[in-house]
């Protein structure tokens, strides 16, 4: 049974087609729904309308599939819109399925579920990190979701606070850096759980392309970046080229996607940040996350003879 999953971030806008071991379509488009949201708490009308092109797109191609599910989920753009029906109701009628809101918690539990499946719970505890536009959920365990916090700090919200200038001035990043740390001081001290992670797992946008940017890849790979594993040094000299650079040259490096160059400084800074807060040496990239956890969620579960409930 194939089933399909539709991920409307803050930043980008994704799709899984299939049937929890092989992958039919795996697609991404960045619509920047959350474009503007920390500032206005609402979802802008052209926003909107990018998003709903892609669900339009992603129609289509769901139709060539029998599929047994279909989930849509929205994070944190839409948590933080009082519009978000404006967006709900029209992406429903596209979709042929209700979207549904998700909380900051399941968002985590869903993200783990998704890229703990291929990991060796031996390695653990895992730290699952997904890094989105908006926030960023933070889920420890190493079988399963043991503890998850959701933050609200992200690509987009961290550019739209801090980073105003082209490159980023020195005290800006300062700033950005600064209100991060003390973020992740917060959820040592409320969430002890976090602390005890041995292995971080990062997933993403920001740290997918962080990985493409440290090994030049020219085109996005699924096999080069997918478990590549992130050393914090090699963040960090990432971090200092991206930062130093003025968008236009910003965008001549290998791996960094066009429509992500203006936020990839801010989703940067969270990732290297968290790494710094929590003592991580290396970051294991994961390509599976979300989409999958959405995917797996959806898979009836079996009896012990083997056969579905």
């Amino acid at each position: 049974m194939n089933f399909a999953a539709i991920d409307c971030g803050t930043n980008s806008t994704r799709l899984l087609i299939g049937d929890g071991t092989t992958t039919h379509v795996r697609e991404m488009h960045i619509t920047r729904l959350g474009a503007g949201v920390n500032a206005t708490g609402r979802l802008a009308v052209d926003a909107i309308d990018r998003t709903l092109d892609v669900l339009r797109r992603y129609r289509e191609a769901m139709d060539r599939y029998d599929l047994a599910g279909v989930r849509i989920t929205a994070t944190s753009a839409a948590r933080d819109a009082s519009n978000r029906v404006d967006f709900f109701a029209p992406a429903a009628e596209i979709v042929g399925v209700e979207p549904e809101l998700l909380s900051g918690h399941e968002e985590a539990r869903l993200s783990f579920l998704g890229a703990a499946a291929e990991l060796d719970p031996a390695d653990g505890p895992f730290m699952v990190a997904d890094i989105g536009g908006g926030s960023t959920e933070l889920a420890v365990g190493s079988t399963r979701c043991e503890d998850a916090v959701s933050i609200d700090v992200g690509c987009v919200r961290m550019t739209e606070m801090y980073l105003h200038s082209d490159p980023p001035r020195p005290e800006e990043l300062s700033a950005c850096i600064q209100d991060l740390k003390a973020r992740w001081e917060d959820v040592g001290r409320t969430q002890p759980a976090m602390t005890t992670a041995t292995r971080l797992v990062g997933l993403a946008g920001t740290v997918s392309s962080v990985a493409m940017v440290e090994q030049g890849l020219a085109a996005y790979d699924r096999n080069l970046v997918h478990h590549y594993l992130l050393s914090k040094a090699a963040v960090e000299e990432v971090f200092r080229t991206l930062a130093t650079e003025a968008l236009e040259d910003r965008l001549h490096n290998p791996g960094l996607e066009t429509q992500r160059a203006d936020v990839i400084v801010g989703g940067c800074c969270v990732l290297v940040s968290l790494m710094r807060a929590f003592g991580f040496a290396e970051c294991l990239v994961s390509e599976a996350d979300i989409l999958d956890g959405l995917i797996a969620s959806q898979i009836p579960p079996k009896r012990n003879d083997g056969a579905a409930r």
